[in-house]
Parts: C-alpha cells; sequence; structure tokens
C-alpha cells in the first residue's frame, strides 16, 4: 500500500514553472522596494527554473533579466546618494 503519490515528471515541470512565474514576480517588485535582496532571489529562483527545464522560459528570462535589473537600480541609487540604503 503507497500512501503518498509517486513524483511524475510534470510534477517538476511544475515546481520550475512556479519558480519562473515566482522569479519575475519578485523582480518586477525588487524594482520598487528591497531591490537588494529581492534581486540576486529572482536570479537564482531563474537560474533554477531554466536548469529544470521549464515550460515558462520567457517568464524565466524575464525574471532574469529584472533581477539583474533590481541590482543595477540599487548601484545606480547607491551612486547618485553615495550611500548603500536608500534616503527620502
Amino acid at each position: 500500500m503507497q500512501l503518498t503519490a509517486s513524483a511524475t515528471p510534470r510534477t517538476g515541470t511544475r515546481d520550475a514553472d512556479g519558480m519562473a512565474v515566482a522569479s519575475f514576480i519578485l523582480g518586477l517588485v525588487g524594482l520598487l522596494v528591497l531591490n537588494l535582496f529581492l534581486g540576486p532571489i529572482a536570479i537564482a529562483l531563474a537560474g533554477a527554473a531554466l536548469w529544470r527545464g521549464t515550460a515558462r522560459r520567457g517568464r524565466a528570462l524575464l525574471g532574469l533579466g529584472l533581477g539583474i535589473a533590481d541590482l543595477l537600480v540599487l548601484v545606480a541609487f547607491m551612486e547618485m546618494d553615495s550611500t548603500v540604503s536608500w534616503s527620502f
């Protein structure tokens, strides 16, 4: 008797698809707030989704690009303000 469902190939693809969507969302939100934390997380999730062979390759690439953009925005603001954080 088997108490748990067996893992199917579709389960792995669905996990990778979720990572691609999460990467996109975190990268998008990271442009506005917490880009120091959300940018690297978006990059890592996009890389993992692409490595696992997601069906949402475009979304994973967008998440990767947005994660990189998060870090570039952070660097630009740090250069303009000469600090590590945003000041209002």
